[in-house]
């Protein structure tokens, strides 16, 4: 039960409670005016029809997730909340998102041929092709005006400069744009000029993008002989094209970056190895410099060479005075001591002479001859035997007797025994 008499201000919070009870969250479309944005980052607009209009707020933190600038005579829908602002008792609209008018009928028609190319296998990773490591050539499907195109030349000349990129030009936005794509596709294609083709366009709403979003372009990216990278609007912006090319990037500068990949790292490699030569040139050339400086310390000048030749050749010839010297000293020396020896080994001729001449007395003394001499006789049996005793003899020996001077023939006839 109500009370009997309502305060303004019971009156407008049980008036927005039964609008935010009864009418749910819903979309909302008119077009724009009166815009404010005020510096608290809110934004404050009329939304209005032919006949009508309504107060709508859009609050920051709301407000900052709209990608494109809002302005005044556009159409959008607004998905909004209804309620009254009690403080004026006005009603009002509580904008939750914004969107460009049309857009709701333009993503359910993405859904639909999203499923529908799913269905046939468009999407399938199995079907993708390989990207061309080193490609010769790149081709590039965008408008010759494009940002896309400067960003991917750029890209391509700062990491592949030896790529050169052929345009196969179209428009990228409007109604024709579709079937431009297509025959640019197509012409590539027919050409068989490049063996990589990027399919590019810059950032744009849904509306913007929406050429990419066509079954047409799908099939011919599809159907594209030459490997296709599809880089389309921003990070966050998704097409059929995306999906139905063999390499989706997120920007067309990330796709020039997937077609260089390849020449990228190969440079990169090459610049290694080339630093690595250098170092390994230089280390090799500065032992070889330090190898060069010792010889160059052990290389003598010819005049030294001479010089030391010379002092050498002094001193052999003073070792081999030296020697020589030596050598006559010790013969001389060898020479004294054998005179010395000699001198003590000679005999004594005067002691000898007197030794030789006694010893030659008593020879002669012992010689029987000598004794023959003085008288004696030599008796000899008749077999040569020398007679020296009477123990010899018998009677009727025949004796031969040697005197001094000649000699006898006798007979024993007696025999004396004393």
């Amino acid at each position: 039960m109500l009370p009997e008499i309502l305060t303004v201000t019971e009156l407008n919070r049980l008036a927005r409670a039964v609008l935010e009870r009864d009418f749910p969250l819903l979309w909302v479309a008119g077009e724009v005016s009166n815009l404010t944005r005020a510096p608290s980052g809110h934004w404050y607009f009329t939304l209005k029809d032919a006949d009508a209009q309504v107060r709508c707020a859009m609050f920051r933190s709301r407000a900052q997730l709209v990608t494109w600038r809002l302005e005044n005579g556009q159409q959008v829908e607004a998905r909004a909340l209804v309620t009254l602002y009690e403080a004026r008792g006005e009603f009002q609209l509580n904008v939750e998102s914004l969107r460009r008018a049309g857009l709701g009928r333009l993503y359910e028609a993405f859904l639909r041929l999203k499923e529908k190319l799913s269905a046939e296998g468009l999407f399938a990773d199995e079907r993708k092709r390989p990207l061309p490591r080193f490609p010769r050539r790149i081709g590039v499907v965008t408008s010759p005006r494009a940002a896309a195109l400067r960003d991917v030349a750029i890209t391509i000349s700062r990491r592949a400069p030896q790529l050169p990129i052929i345009v196969y030009p179209t428009l990228v936005q409007g109604g024709e744009a579709a079937a431009q794509i297509v025959a640019a596709i197509e012409t590539a294609a027919r050409r068989d000029e490049c063996d990589l083709l990027l399919v590019v366009r810059g950032g744009g709403s849904l509306e913007d993008l929406w050429p990419f979003n066509e079954e047409s372009v799908a099939r011919a990216i599809a159907t594209s002989p030459i490997p296709v990278i599809a880089g389309i609007g921003h990070e966050t912006d998704l097409s059929i094209a995306d999906l139905v090319a063999d390499r989706r990037a997120a920007t067309p500068t990330a796709a020039a970056e997937l077609a260089s990949a390849g020449w990228f790292e190969a440079a990169s490699i090459v610049d290694r190895l080339a630093t690595a030569l250098q170092t390994a040139l230089r280390a090799n050339l500065e032992k070889r410099m330090q190898y060069v400086d010792l010889l160059g310390r052990q290389l003598v000048h010819p005049a030294e060479r001479l010089a030391h030749s010379r002092q050498h050749l002094g001193h052999l010839a003073s070792r081999l005075a030296g020697a020589g010297e030596r050598l006559a000293a010790r013969r001389r020396q060898l020479l004294t001591d054998m005179r010395w020896r000699l001198a003590h080994a000679r005999p004594n001729l005067e002691i000898r002479r007197t030794r030789l001449a006694r010893l030659a007395a008593s020879l002669d003394a012992l010689n029987p001859q000598a004794a023959l001499a003085r008288g004696y006789a030599l008796v000899r049996t008749s077999d040569g035997q020398l007679v020296r005793s009477h123990r010899q003899l018998v009677e009727g020996m025949a004796l031969e007797l040697r005197f001094a001077e000649g000699g006898a023939n006798a007979l024993v006839s007696d025999i004396i025994r004393d």
